[in-house]
């Protein structure tokens, strides 16, 4: 069923013609059907949703123009599949929890977290979390494609800023600024050239006067190269690591369970996995699964033990 807030966001964006707007929320509500199992509703309304709009020209709307600035998805995932560790699941949760009750907080003149820093090395699961907090809420996913948003014209890069924060007040969803150090990089550097800096006070200057709905979340592989006055302007920074031998168990009990019940991963599996972090660990699995199916054999350590070490002598060779 769609929510009270649904409800009035669709008759808002009837009223205000604005059809991608529509079109959002009855996918949203689509998404949400079809997780509760009704999968005919669920059909019918992505059926409709993508005549809404069909001959109409769409205004200012920027993730259908073609600019290529937004990826838009509507993830499935769920926190259960997130394996970080507990404190960084409690702060998700709190996230979700004020999301859900952030009416109830404005009555006390409180908002909020909504927007979030996340720091860590690559495949820690800064992007799988962006994911499965939009399933969570049930709100689109807008990826910003930086590459497109930072150019080398001057002023271009700020004016894109611009219409980004248009769209998120104007479309709620969460917004992932991946590879934030493009516009977030320490204005004190010596390579920093004056028009970096002008991005970067562009988007303080954006963030800092944001009172939408949006969720804005913002990923990094290394705090040190940003500005520390970006760090006063998010509601919660999130530190990424190195999954732990429990992680590292959780991550094979969580993709392979599914496939293979009986499977019980080893202490040497979990060992050598360590060295990984979390997608390369995930990437293992999905190639243990393959072999399995093509090969017709059951999934057991001695293979799992040797594509981890493929991987991590491909690691080494790399740095080498």
């Amino acid at each position: 069923m769609a929510t009270a807030d649904q409800v009035k966001s669709l008759i808002k964006a009837h009223i205000e013609q604005d059809d991608e707007r529509f079109k959002t929320i009855t996918l949203q509500i689509a998404a949400n059907e079809a997780r509760h199992g009704h999968d005919t509703f669920a059909r019918e309304l992505k059926q409709y949703a993508e005549k809404i709009g069909k001959g109409k020209k769409n205004l200012i709307r920027l993730n259908n123009n073609g600019n290529g600035m937004f990826l838009v998805t509507y993830p499935s995932e769920r926190l259960s599949d997130l394996v970080v560790s507990s404190e960084i699941q409690e702060r998700i949760e709190r996230l979700l929890i004020e999301y859900r009750n952030r009416h109830k907080l404005q009555k006390y003149g409180l908002s909020n977290r909504r927007k979030i820093l996340i720091e860590g090395r690559p495949g820690t699961g800064k992007t799988f979390t962006a994911s499965v907090i939009a399933a969570e809420l049930d709100l689109p996913l807008y990826t910003i494609q930086m590459d497109k948003v930072v150019t080398k014209f001057m002023g271009e890069t700020s004016t894109k800023l611009r219409q980004i924060f248009d769209n998120i007040s104007t479309s709620t969803g969460v917004y992932f600024f991946d590879e934030f150090d493009a516009i977030g990089a320490d204005r004190s550097l010596d390579n920093e050239v004056g028009e970096a800096r002008r991005i970067l006070n562009s988007f303080l200057q954006f963030i800092e006067q944001d009172t939408s709905d949006s969720i804005i979340i913002a990923a990094t592989n290394n705090q040190k190269l940003l500005d520390q006055a970006l760090f006063r302007r998010f509601d919660d920074v999130l530190h990424y690591a190195m999954p732990t031998s429990d992680e590292v168990r959780r991550l094979f009990e969580i993709r392979l369970g599914t496939f293979d019940s009986s499977f019980k991963v080893s202490d040497e599996t979990i060992r050598m996995a360590s060295k990984l972090s979390h997608a390369e660990i995930i990437r293992v699995c999905d190639d243990a699964i393959k072999n399995s199916i093509l090969m017709n054999t059951k999934i057991d350590n001695v293979y799992l033990l040797k594509m981890l070490k493929d991987r991590i002598n491909a690691y080494i060779a790399k740095e080498a």
